[in-house]
Formats: C-alpha cells, structure tokens, sequence
C-alpha cells in the first residue's frame, strides 16, 4: 500500500494502541435469490410451498419477481462462517418441502418459454401484499417478465458501532454522531460506484445465457452452440445491459452526494411522471397494472450495484426511513449466484468484498459529477460485458487505464486491512482470499466467469446443460444433509408464524387499495 495515500493514514491512526480491533466484527448477511425449476429446466408453475410460509411475513424464506424466485434471507452476523452456515439451513428447509424441484445454481435463469407463464409472485390479499404484487406487475409491463428471473446475491454490511466515534474524533468532526455516520455510508458507497466493477470482474460468472432468454435477439452475441448465446470475455452478462435497466432514471439522476441529495432525487424519481409508462396505464378495467406511471413506482425500482439500507416499518417508504433513522448498513447488489458453491455464495468473495468496502470508507471521496457518473456507468458495463479482454480500458479521471492495471493496484492496497482482518487467526482468512484474487488477476482463466466457459466446452455442454448439471448436485448434496432437530423445529415455527401474521393483516386492513396507496405515496 503506498505510504502516502489517505486511506494508508487513516488506517495507520486506526492501528495505534488497540483501535485496530475496531474493524473486525462489521455485521454481514445475504439474500440469495433461486429460481425454483422442474427436472425438465423449465421454470416451476407451482405456488409458493405454505410449509416455507407466507413470503409476506416469513424472515427469511421469501419470493422476489416471480412465485418461482424464492429469496432467502440471513440475519447479520458477525463472522461469514456463521452467515453461511445460516444460508445452509435454509437451503436444507427448502429442500424438504420443494419435492422434486431443483434450485437453479446460476444467476441467467432455465429455459423460458413463454414469458407470459412466468408467474407473478402472490403475498395474499393484504394492502401491503397486493402492493407488492402490483408493484411487480409494473416491473412486469415496463421491462418484461424475463428479465426479472435473473437471480443475484446481495450482500448486506454494516460496520462496527464502535469505529465511528474514533473516525469521528479522529475527523474532528463535532455535527451529532448520526449525521457523522450518514456522511460517511455515503462517502464510502461514492466510492464503491467508481469500484465496484471490480466485483463482477472478479466474481462474476455469468458469461453465458439461453438463448430463450433473449426471444429471437442476440444483441450482438456470439453463438456458443444451437442453444446458448456467450460473450468470449464477458464476467456477469446480469450486470450487463440484457440485464435490469431503467433508461429514464438518467433523467433524474439519482445523487449519492449525501444522504439528502439522495432522498430527495430518489423521492423526485417516485413523484415524477414518464409518459412510456403512463401509456400502460396504472388501472386498467378495473385491474391495477403498476402502481403508478412515474420514473419509478418504489425505491426499489431504482437498480445500483450498492444502496444505503435502512430497515422499513410496515408500510414505511424506504427513502423515509432513511431520512428519519439514517443509514443502519448498505446492500451490494453486484455479486452473482457462484455455480459452483451449493448455497451460491462462498468465504472468499464475502471477505474479499468487506475488505473493500472498509478501504472504500477510509479513501477520501469527493463528490461525483455528471461527468464521472457517466464513467462509472461506462466501466460498470464494459467490466460486465468484456472484462476479461486483456485489452480492455476503463475510464478514470478523465484519462482511459487498463482494467487489470487499476484491479492490482486496488487490490495491492487491501493488504493492511486484510491483516487488520485476520488478526491473530493463523489461518488468515481474509489474506488467503486476497491472494486469490491476486493470482486471478495474473492469470484470468481462473475467475469463475472463464471457468464457466472453460467446462461447458471441456464436458460438450449447452449453458442449460451446465446449469441444470450443477443444480442437480445442489440439491442431491442438500437432500442428504441433516438439519438440526433443534434447527428443524424453529424453521417449522417461523413458517406457521408468519402464516398467522398474514391472515392477522389480512383480518385488520380497513382501506380499500386506492384509498391504501394514496396514503402511502401521501408519506412526508
């Protein structure tokens, strides 16, 4: 790390007496997203299993788009170890109530054959369930139900409540410690915007997708076999341009400038009409379509590769939650489903990715103009699409840099954190998945994205063929696995708890719909 930079300061002040612990414990949790399938690859037309629970109430089984897209949900942990073990269990629960059905490994769904069969995830008949129901028929009409059976990891931090004294002191920052500590999310997500390419060019593994998936277009692919389209040096084609994309929201343009700016253009993106959706329509005979015609009907609407994350109060609009309780930990949304690990996350990438969230905290971040928006979005793509072309340029400071160049000397810096890290651990963790990582960038073959590629043409296989392949192994492994009884039980609580806390808000909804989501827009 060079002596001389901001964040090598910052840290070597955090290293005097004992403040170096002060780094270790941020809280990490996951929601991993799956599309549930049949044997034949197709995506499943069954419900929502009721022994997972209400995916309204349940904390931790959930759906996303689609009925067929289950969400799991860990609560935060201190180690990744425990985060892991948590996501393991849900799996194994899942897997007993999901019968022959399989989770799908990769992050580009199954075979899609009608996208008017995908189908919409139900939460009830609640105000709150139907909102969100309706909100993804909205997503549904604006961009297409395809694309949103694309699956993700995001990952959840928060740092540890005792480091923002000590930055604070250290700052000599006297504002009261919550707008010290907004401040400094905000500050650190700029800087993960101009960064975050990194992760799907280090843990992306999305380089291929079925050809069902894109209807008849290739946007510019190459054919891998009759049934699979591919980019040769592609990382996560689901952060690419085939993934979700929101064309309107540039003209907004959502600031990460402070926690302020960023509710107030979140707020103007959610009251704003766009006439594209306005011709859909939001009631149409008698049925809601969307939940209205603006840029963005929710905040979750608006698609980033981090947010800052405040937990919501039952029918709370998430950007007012953040203006009244502050920013509580961010979630990166970069990360594909890893094929090849069966909860679809894995150790390394976690701690590789916390390491660089602290390095983002503790380097200095002017604010980001229209300009250096724009290259952030440039390499976010490029990144996405051919980031391992060993030829590929980025954009930084206004001047064009090799991705590899910029990748080592990112991940030269992580070297003292990794330590913080690791601390007396002798297995050194977070160095070993630094090193990895190291050694990826000296030899690209070895990034899941070209590993991918490398075996569906050293076994013959189709990327459904590849998927469906490792999915199999998945759930062959999770069958055999033995849950807890202990473990067993309190899963078979929380899935007939959160049943009765459906059928409670069902029982106590006094509105009619228009009357609930004028209210609820009505928020200040």
């Amino acid at each position: 790390m060079n002596p001389a930079s901001p964040q090598t300061q910052r840290l070597d002040r955090l290293l005097a007496g004992d403040a170096a612990a002060l780094l270790r414990g941020g809280k990490k949790g996951l929601e991993k997203e799956s599309l549930r399938v049949n044997d034949r690859g197709c995506i499943a037309a069954t419900p929502h299993p009721a022994a997972l629970g209400a995916a309204l109430t349940h904390p931790h089984i959930t759906t996303d788009y689609s009925e067929a897209l289950i969400e799991l949900v860990t609560p935060p942990c201190a180690e990744v170890r425990d985060t892991l073990a948590f996501l393991s269990d849900i799996h194994s629960f899942v897997y007993q109530h999901i019968g022959d059905e399989m989770l799908w490994a990769t992050s580009m769904p199954c075979v899609l054959e009608d996208e008017k069969r995908i189908p919409i995830a139900w939460f009830g008949n609640s105000n709150v369930g139907m909102m969100k129901h309706v909100y993804r028929r909205g997503l549904g009409w604006r961009y297409g139900r395809t694309m949103q059976t694309i699956a993700g990891v995001h990952f959840n931090y928060s740092f540890p409540e005792a480091l923002w004294p000590v930055l604070q002191e250290q700052a000599k920052d006297s504002r009261p410690l919550r707008g010290f500590v907004d401040q400094a999310y905000f500050d650190m997500l700029r800087n993960f915007q101009r960064v975050g390419w990194l992760v799907p060019y280090l843990f992306g593994a999305s380089p291929a997708v079925c050809k069902s998936f894109l209807h008849d277009r290739t946007l510019g692919f190459r054919e891998f076999d009759a049934h699979t389209w591919y980019e040769p040096y592609a990382t996560s084609l689901r952060m690419s341009d085939i993934g979700y994309q929101n064309k309107h929201q540039s003209h907004i343009g959502i600031s990460y400038n402070s926690l302020d700016d960023y509710v107030a253009t979140l707020s103007r993106a959610i009251s704003t009409p766009e006439p594209e959706y306005a011709a859909i329509g939001v009631q149409v005979d008698g049925e809601y379509r969307q939940l209205n015609a603006n840029i963005l009907q929710i905040e979750n609407e608006f698609y980033t590769y981090i947010r800052p994350k405040q937990p919501i109060n039952q029918g709370e609009r998430a950007a007012l939650a953040l203006r009244k309780r502050g920013v509580m930990y961010a979630e990166v949304r970069a990360l594909d489903v890893n094929p090849y690990d069966p909860v679809g996350a894995d150790a390394p990438a976690l701690r590789f990715i916390e390491a660089l969230l602290i390095w983002c905290l503790l380097t200095d971040s002017p604010r980001i103009s229209p300009e250096e928006q724009q290259a952030i979005n440039h390499n976010q793509m490029q990144s996405a699409r051919h980031g391992r072309d060993p030829a590929l340029t980025l954009q930084r400071q206004g001047r064009p840099v090799l991705l590899r160049t910029w990748a080592r000397e990112i991940v030269a810096e992580l070297d003292g954190i990794c330590g913080v890290l690791d601390g007396s651990d002798r297995d050194k963790p977070y160095g070993a998945a630094l090193g990895a990582q190291r050694e990826a960038l000296i030899d690209p073959e070895r990034l899941p994205s070209a590993r991918v590629l490398a075996d569906m043409r050293a076994r013959g296989e189709s990327f459904l063929q590849f998927a469906a392949r490792l999915s199999q192994t998945h759930r062959d492994a999770f069958r055999r696995r033995a849950l807890a009884p202990s473990t067993q039980r309190r899963f078979a609580r929380l899935a007939q708890e959160s049943l009765e806390k459906q059928r409670q808000l069902e029982a106590s909804d006094s509105l009619a719909f228009g009357d609930y989501l004028q209210q609820y827009f009505a928020q200040s």
